[in-house]
């Protein structure tokens, strides 16, 4: 036996029996994928943690009539919002704008952890260093 393998393993046509350190603990024919788990529900069938219960579950005539519903509620909210004079090209700049701002600030953060790292400090020691605010 290799000194790297941890169990042997004795397989015929009709019949396979694995020996472990532990014991025998098989049936005859029988292999488990984890012989050495000290896990019981190990071998169980595989439960997906996305279950919904069947009470959750909702027809598709009620799915298009809330999805229906939602849209009006939308509808109504764009409404108001333009109402108020807010228009989609206005949106579409401030929206430009964030993207941009995001960019040169992730760009500042970089270059804050660049000379941090050569300065032998810390991101926060060169806020106060550079008068910033943490909460910016």
């Amino acid at each position: 036996m290799n000194t790297e393998q941890s169990a042997e393993s004795n397989c015929s046509p009709n019949r396979c029996s694995v020996s472990t350190p532990e014991g025998n603990d098989l049936k005859s024919g029988e292999l488990k994928r984890t012989p050495f788990s000290k896990f019981k529900r190990v071998n169980s069938n595989f439960k997906s943690p996305l279950q919904v219960p069947e009470s959750a579950k909702v027809s598709p005539a009620e799915e298009v009539a809330e999805l229906e519903r939602r849209r009006e509620q939308l509808d109504t909210e764009i409404a108001q919002l333009e109402a108020e004079g807010c228009r989609v090209e206005e949106l579409e700049h401030h929206i430009d704008m964030l993207h941009e701002y995001n960019d040169i600030k992730d760009i500042g953060q970089s270059l804050l952890g660049r000379i941090a790292a050569v300065r032998g400090t810390t991101t926060r020691e060169l806020y106060s260093q550079f008068d910033l605010e943490l909460d910016d």
